[in-house]
């Protein structure tokens, strides 16, 4: 086998392992009845006129499986927080005390679970696309190497390697989805 079809299966390796690992960064912001940082990493707080990620504002706690409880490093920050709490789309009601903002974490319902699942199933679905897409591009360069002069049959083999790549990836999304969907709708 070329060093050339050798780097491209790394490389098709590589790209399918960080589409597995972006599909589960996306998974963890999906909330399913218990209360995790991870929910509102992604919220940004007008700090001093620039939107900041929270985390870099203030500590984000877990006192139960149900609440939030976020600690600004300066006081002046809690209306902030507030604010970009409410204005953002996780529906939740935040609880303004002395030095802190608590978050209250409702329970599902039956109907928001199936959505959440829903949503879940997009984005797996999501990650699928981009193994297949990554699968894509990587046996078109191995044509291109045959037409510049790879034997065929060593392009066939790293073909099919590709192939156990995409379905050894495709698997492990699709763990990661009845993972999630097992957390949503456990009760």
């Amino acid at each position: 086998m070329t060093e050339e079809i050798q780097f491209y299966l790394s490389e098709a390796q590589e790209s399918m392992d960080k589409a597995v690992q972006h599909t589960h960064a996306e998974l963890t912001k999906i909330r399913a009845g218990k209360a995790s940082p991870a929910m509102i990493e992604h919220l940004r707080v007008d700090y001093y006129g620039t939107p900041t990620p929270l985390s870099q504002v203030a500590n984000v706690a877990t006192p139960d499986a149900r609440t939030l409880l976020i600690k600004p490093w300066e006081k002046n920050m809690l209306g902030e927080i507030s604010k970009a709490i409410k204005n953002s789309d996780l529906g939740l009601n935040p609880q303004q005390e002395a030095d802190a903002v608590r978050l209250n974490i409702p329970a599902l319902t039956e109907e928001r679970r199936r959505e959440l699942v829903k949503q879940v199933k997009n984005e797996t679905e999501g990650g699928k696309i981009s193994i297949r897409n990554i699968r894509k591009d990587i046996n078109d360069a191995l044509r291109k190497l045959q037409k510049e002069g790879t034997s065929e049959d060593a392009v066939r083999d790293a073909e099919a390697k590709v192939q156990k790549l995409t379905d050894t990836y495709i698997v492990k999304v699709d763990e990661l989805l009845s993972k999630k969907e097992a957390e949503i709708m456990t009760i």
